[in-house]
């Protein structure tokens, strides 16, 4: 396709915001499908931690 303007560009023909908001939530999907595991795996090690902690004191 080509488009006469950059403006053009944003708006696809009337259909921008369709196709905007789906590169928008794709790019959310995949940043929590990233972030989520990371997070998963800080928290279990903190989790880990302070029970190796907890079970060296008594």
């Amino acid at each position: 396709m080509n488009f006469a303007s950059l403006s053009d560009f944003f708006a696809m023909g009337h259909h921008g915001l369709y196709v905007w908001s789906a590169y928008g939530v794709c790019l959310l999907v995949l940043a929590v499908n990233v972030a989520a595991p990371v997070l998963a795996r800080r928290r279990y090690l903190q989790e880990e931690a302070r029970r190796l902690r907890r079970e060296s004191k008594s």
